[in-house]
């Protein structure tokens, strides 16, 4: 089994779930740049879902793993079906078979019945008080990892100077007890190398001092990266300092490194249709099942500070969160992409 050893430094996300649009272009960006290879088709490191909602895998919240009272666990390994994906249709006998209007479109026998987002924007609640939000979800770079205590063949490991979770492929062997291993279900098969995979924190854009693609291409200003020792900037600021910024699921044990501004909402309405200002649409009790009990303190302190600016008070806690210059996300990692000639290991790079 594998050794955690302590990282110098730790990077962290985080994510403003009242800004984030649930428009994908995390996702895209990352799978554009990192799973375009054979065997990663169903790979989607970065996935954004609505929430309530089975997300990815398909009921990955109930398959287990993480810490339970300080010791590892093994949970489910999810199947490619729960991991789901696209899923084909007859367009030859739609477009070109001749049939008219007797044939329309459906789904072909052996396409996947679950896809990363087929609930979309369901959520919960009845109408009028229906309610839903997004929550993006990749690695979460614990700072516990169960997926590199799992491991039987030392293939994953922390990187010493930032903490991120990071891979060995060449000693990777497929074991897939890391996947098992991770609360989060965040860790995929490649079936065409035969090793596991995930993200790996845009790690050769980090050590080049680009912010890792989910960050930068973010078009809602809803995500930011840096280092939770640094006092000065954004992510400490909001996870230690305001401390409205939370883990998803902490009670797993891994102490994840993903945060979460959890999400306001519009009040409810009466019968009558008039607003109940003494009530929330989103109930208190789904957010605490996923951020934890301190969720409400932090609900406390964003209405308060928003109540500050709407009485023409300085807030500083309103500043980070409205971003007004998009590249206060990046933390230190500042440089443009355009700036470096990437190259491929086949050509001399790494």
């Amino acid at each position: 089994m594998g050794t955690i050893t302590q990282s110098k430094r730790q990077l962290a996300w985080v994510f403003d779930l009242n800004k984030c649009i649930g428009c994908q272009t995390c996702s895209v960006a990352c799978k554009v740049l990192w799973t375009q290879d054979e065997g990663t088709e169903h790979q989607w490191w970065m996935t954004v879902n609505t929430q309530p909602g089975a997300g990815t895998p398909k009921n990955y919240e109930s398959m287990g793993g993480g810490y339970r009272d300080g010791k590892a666990t093994l949970g489910k390994l999810p199947s490619p079906e729960e991991f789901g994906g696209g899923w084909d249709y007859n367009y030859d006998e739609v477009l070109r078979g001749g049939k008219g209007r007797d044939a329309h479109l459906e789904k072909v026998a052996g396409s996947k019945t679950w896809g990363p987002n087929w609930d979309e924007d369901e959520g919960a609640g009845e109408f009028p008080n229906a309610y839903f939000f997004y929550l993006p979800r990749l690695c979460n770079h614990c700072t516990v990892p169960g997926c590199v205590e799992a491991c039987p063949n030392d293939a994953l490991y922390k990187d010493p100077e930032n903490g991120l979770v990071l891979r060995n492929e060449d000693l990777c062997k497929g074991a897939q007890m890391c996947a098992r291993a991770c609360p989060y279900k965040k860790i995929y098969f490649n079936p065409s190398l035969g090793i596991s995979q995930q993200c790996i924190g845009c790690f050769p854009r980090i050590e080049q001092g680009v912010a890792p693609a989910c960050v930068r291409q973010c078009p809602g200003r809803a995500a930011w990266i840096g280092f939770l020792d640094d006092e000065y900037g954004p992510v400490s600021k909001l996870v230690n300092k305001w401390k409205v910024a939370m883990p998803l699921h902490a009670e797993w044990g891994t102490k994840p490194n993903v945060f979460y501004v959890p999400p306001l909402s519009p009040a409810p309405l009466n019968p009558d249709g008039s607003f109940n200002e003494n009530a929330e649409r989103i109930p208190q009790s789904y957010l605490e099942s996923l951020f934890g009990s301190d969720v409400s303190g932090a609900v406390d302190t964003l209405k308060a500070e928003m109540e500050k600016r709407r009485r023409g008070e300085a807030s500083e806690l309103m500043d980070i969160l409205v971003m007004y210059k998009w590249e206060e996300a990046l933390g230190p990692f500042t440089r443009d992409p355009a700036e470096i000639v990437w190259m491929s290991p086949a050509n001399g790079g790494s």
